[in-house]
């Protein structure tokens, strides 16, 4: 195969190469996952796109992740993240599930619609930092807002450090403000609920069609949801692009960190109630509450605050509970094999 380009551009960086023995800088091929499917992975290297199949033996993979490969093109071993981005299943199921990996910047992408949502942006706000990935606010469908900038200094209330553009997706002249985020070396992923226009923005910024779009409803102004799979895309002569499905449910989990620093200013707050165990509901000595009769900070985000830590809370429990259940399961499973083993010797 042609070569696509050099490590470098696809994201290849110091703190996976110093990774690597010597003797894995000789015989072995890092290669990145830029699509992944069912049963095999579709990967990126110098030497140009490669098949991976997927098997029992591999460590959880998903898009952004750095592997290295042997010599006959067979999976060797996968590097550690620099980044990684997961959330809790989707519905009843009792899982974490992984979004993506070595992302440096996320476009936190929202349309200026009827589908903007202060509180959605601070939930993937706290998915990022959590993550510990630049983030940046993309307002998009500028161009149908009658006022998009005052949509975008509510944007720029929750945190005056934010970075925050607003874009018509369909105009790259628009998108440019974006480039600087794009650079040779950089992977940025989009992450935004369905219909918001990331497959239109990622057009946009490549230059050329390469993501189906389709145009939004007209009872609700929402789009539909266009992306089914994760994947890489390089910019032509920048970094690489990492797309996602937009998703209609984003329950966090083990994500406290990353809610505290989305929420520096209420975070501050709880730290000097009188009680270490305050709800911030009706205790005495409440600084929070305090706070929100001053005025100095707003209800819906106090609201919204309380929800994302309970939420993340309640769910770290339960996954924690699932592999405890799991990790009991495997034991006895162990057990019970060794036993047959020794009875079989003894007959």
């Amino acid at each position: 195969m042609t070569t696509i380009s050099p490590l470098s551009q696809l994201g290849w960086k110091p703190f996976f190469q110093q990774q690597l023995t010597l003797e894995e800088l000789a015989d072995y091929q890092p290669a990145r996952v830029a699509v992944q499917h069912r049963s095999q992975y579709e990967l990126y290297s110098e030497e140009g796109r490669k098949i991976l199949q997927a098997s029992s033996n591999q460590p959880s993979l998903v898009v952004g992740d750095w592997v290295l490969l042997d010599r006959e093109e067979g999976f060797y071993r996968a590097l550690e993240r620099l980044s990684c981005f997961s959330r809790k299943a989707a519905g009843s199921r009792i899982s974490e599930q992984l979004i993506a990996a070595n992302v440096d910047t996320v476009f936190i992408t929202c349309a200026l619609n009827q589908n903007f949502s202060l509180s959605r942006i601070e939930r993937y706000l706290a998915l990022t930092r959590e993550a510990g990935a630049e983030a940046v606010v993309v307002l998009t469908k500028a161009d149908l807002c009658d006022d998009p900038y005052s949509l975008v200094s509510q944007v720029q209330a929750l945190d005056s450090r934010l970075l925050v553009e607003a874009v018509n997706a369909l105009d790259q002249q628009s998108t440019e403000v974006l480039a600087p985020w794009c650079r040779a070396g950089s992977t940025v992923a989009l992450l935004g609920s369905s219909g918001v226009g990331k497959s239109t923005l990622i057009n946009s910024l490549m230059g050329c069609p390469v993501q189906h779009t389709q145009s939004a409803r007209e009872d609700d102004d929402r789009g539909r949801h266009t992306t089914t799979a994760r994947s890489l895309h390089l910019i032509p002569g920048g970094g690489v692009l990492l797309d996602t499905p937009g998703m209609r449910e984003l329950q966090l989990s083990s994500c406290e960190a990353g809610i505290e620093a989305t929420f520096a200013d209420i975070s501050a707050l709880v730290s000097a109630c009188r009680f270490t165990d305050c709800q911030h509901q009706n205790e005495p000595g409440c600084a929070v509450q305090a706070a929100l009769q001053a005025s100095q900070i707003d209800q819906r985000r106090l609201t919204n605050y309380l929800k994302l830590m309970q939420e993340q809370a309640r769910n770290s429990l339960t996954l924690a509970q699932s592999r405890a259940k799991e990790r009991s399961l495997s034991r006895y499973y162990r057990k019970v094999l060794h036993e047959s083993v020794k009875l079989k010797k003894s007959e």
